[in-house]
């Protein structure tokens, strides 16, 4: 099997090496310390992994918003996304 049909630029490689990485981490650390559901500001009982999944369709949403509406390089999208997953992970 070849991936000769994908075009693999350096932020795409790095986008999903991230994303491969950070569930790697979300593995490693719920086998340390399992997590306890809880109810943040989402209003509904949540995991670690609830709140990592909503934060990374945040994450997708705001840079389809950041395409849509702007026209700065997507660049400048992504220290908001984390600030969105780091908000989501620590009070949703």
């Amino acid at each position: 099997m070849t991936f000769e049909w994908m075009y693999w630029t350096v932020p795409t490689a790095i986008f999903f090496s991230t994303i491969f990485l950070m569930i790697a981490g979300m593995l490693v650390w719920e086998l340390v310390s399992p997590t306890v559901e809880r109810r943040g500001f989402l209003k509904i009982p949540t995991t670690r992994g609830t709140r990592f999944f909503v934060g990374l369709l945040g994450t997708a949403y705001i840079h389809l918003a950041w395409l849509g509406l702007s026209d700065f390089a997507l660049w400048y999208a992504m220290p908001i996304s984390a600030v969105w997953v780091f908000i989501v992970m620590r009070w949703g």
